[in-house]
């Protein structure tokens, strides 16, 4: 049942990038939009994200909760070491969701309106952004269990040029994934063409954010290198990305859009297994070489049972819903 539950965890990771992360990007795309295209750009997004954006957070809940019953000592470690990116990002979230709700439904349309686009635009942009500083420290070997001062223990820890990067590449995907997506919900060629537009910056973005990566891992001796390329699963996944990049420009040229999603889905997907493959199980890299692993963390096995079962029968009962909701909500208006 270890399996069960690791692999509930995995995906529920893996699900909030794809589709929450998408959510975030659209925040982005609306911060990087002109004045005279935002309200364009607000009205796609919320036809496409509008009745389904807060069950994404589902997965971010169902992670936490795995961790939080399943492997107490990892839960710990980043609840205290990374305590301060998790409460900007959790407040990121809250923030975003209250802006979202009333620039929609408030009563009342007056020069609050802005203040709530502000509020939901830079929200949207910092919580990817510490939803990846958070990643990546737990990755750059800087969390210190025997830090004897405030900024060692909970600063230094996820302070660093590695997390930085990989909060930035974190962030040029989810507006990258959020372009694709919103390209099938545009109505005229016009925001077609914008969007295709806001695929392009962001792919760049995530490029150049991408290479500081290497780089800044290089410099703090995290070994990203031998995870990605010299592993041949990671090279693997590394190569399938960047051909289905390629297919995803070319079918996009073409005026193709049926499966752009997918691909860019399955692009997102190949990074996080080139990344995450080599090291696994090992989910946290700590000072001094040391790292605290998946299989050596676990609960007890009855209480590993008991949330094995509960994640298999809970999923039978959720998943179709939430498919159908999907479902609902993609068919295109008479």
């Amino acid at each position: 049942m270890e399996q069960v539950v690791i692999i509930f965890l995995c995906l529920a990771i893996l699900l909030y990038f794809l589709l929450g992360g998408a959510d975030f990007g659209a925040g982005i795309i609306e911060l990087f939009t002109s004045e005279k295209n935002r309200s364009k750009t607000r009205n796609t997004m919320y036809h496409a994200i509008g009745p389904v954006w807060e069950a994404n957070h589902m997965w971010l809940i169902i992670a936490i909760v795995i961790l939080f019953v399943g492997f107490p000592l990892i839960y710990t470690t980043m609840s205290v070491h990374l305590h301060i990116p998790l409460a900007i990002m959790l407040i990121g979230i809250i923030a975003r969701g209250t802006a979202f709700v009333f620039r929609h439904y408030d009563a009342v349309k007056d020069n609050m309106q802005g203040i709530y686009n502000q509020v939901f635009v830079y929200s949207s942009f910092i919580t990817p952004l510490f939803l990846g500083i958070i990643a990546g420290s737990v990755l750059s070997g800087q969390i210190d269990l025997n830090a004897n001062n405030f900024a060692d223990a909970y600063i230094f820890s996820w302070l660093n040029w590695f997390s930085i990067s990989v909060g930035l590449f974190t962030t040029a995907l989810c507006g990258f994934l959020a372009a694709i997506y919103l390209i099938g919900e545009c109505k005229t060629v016009e925001d077609k063409k914008r969007f295709i537009k806001k695929a392009e910056y962001m792919n760049i973005a995530a490029v150049v954010f991408g290479a500081m990566v290497f780089f800044s891992a290089a410099m703090e001796n995290v070994p990203l290198m031998n995870w990605v390329i010299y592993n041949k699963v990671g090279l693997t996944a590394v190569s399938l990305a960047s051909l289905s990049l390629v297919l995803l420009w070319y079918l996009l040229l073409k005026g193709k859009t049926k499966i752009l999603r997918l691909l860019a889905g399955f692009q997102v997907t190949m990074i996080l297994v080139a990344i995450s493959y080599a090291h696994f199980p090992n989910f946290i890299r700590l000072k001094g070489g040391e790292v605290i692993s998946l299989y050596t963390t676990i609960g007890p096995d009855k209480t590993i049972q008991s949330l094995g079962w509960a994640l298999v029968l809970g999923s039978l009962l959720i998943l179709p819903f939430l498919g159908y909701l999907f479902y609902k909500f993609q068919q295109k208006e008479e």
